[in-house]
């Protein structure tokens, strides 16, 4: 008996360590992250390539105001590499500047000043 109450102990425990686990990785978290963007195909390349970021569930970038905001999920990475990401994509993100080789690449409507 005493054997069979512990053994359903330890059940119980491994269970509701699995629980909290399985919720810890299922948590998401929310950033806001001002770009560089400057037109609907900004948006449309900077989302797409946020989409491929293994950790980001959703990223929704507001042309308007430059902002993009990013639903991730924080055990798997952080704002920091979110925003590496996006220089990565050849936009600025917050205080970090675009990688000069993606900004190079963009398309002239995407860069700086290529809408006035």
């Amino acid at each position: 008996m005493k054997n069979m109450i512990k053994s359903l102990v330890l059940s119980l425990i491994a269970i509701a360590l699995f629980y909290n686990v399985t919720k810890a990785e299922d948590k998401t978290s929310e950033v806001k992250i001002k770009t560089s963007a400057v037109c609907d195909m900004c948006k449309g390349r900077i989302e797409k390539g946020l989409g491929k970021v293994e950790g980001i569930t959703k990223s929704d970038l507001d042309v308007a105001t430059k902002f993009v905001t990013v639903n991730y999920n924080p055990a798997k990475l952080t704002p920091d590499e979110i925003k590496t990401a996006i220089t990565k994509l050849g936009y600025d993100a917050d205080d970090k500047p675009a990688s000069k080789t993606a900004y190079d690449k963009l398309p002239k409507c995407c860069k700086k000043g290529g809408h006035n």
